[in-house]
């Protein structure tokens, strides 16, 4: 998608503090966080939330869940994380592209 922001980084459009990236996703900085740490996890695939995902997708989704976990370390986040998916316009999605926040790294509010 030509004027999606996370495509553009993705294509080196635009700049982002990346933490990780392989040929499935991606891990950068938030450029608003919302907490100590607060990372986002973006498939290379566009595709605007979990009820547009293929079965492939699904299956980044998974690697991507893995991958945080081993990655939660190095990350900053011992001592816990919390992950978010905003889907719609409701849940405060502001980027038409399936992407997880991860954050944490301090005592977050409960549910």
């Amino acid at each position: 998608m030509e004027d999606c922001i996370f495509c553009k980084i993705k294509l080196g459009e635009l700049s982002s503090t990346k933490l990780y990236e392989d040929g499935d996703f991606m891990i950068i900085k938030d450029i608003n966080p919302v907490a100590k740490i607060h990372l986002i996890a973006i498939p290379n695939e566009h595709y605007s939330g979990l009820d547009m995902q293929t079965e492939e997708g699904a299956i980044v989704l998974g690697k991507i869940l893995h991958k945080i976990g081993t990655l939660s370390d190095e990350l900053g986040l011992s001592n816990g994380y919390r992950l978010v998916i905003n889907q719609g316009k409701d849940a405060g999605q502001t980027v038409q592209h399936l992407h997880i926040h991860i954050i944490g790294g301090e005592q977050l509010h409960n549910l």
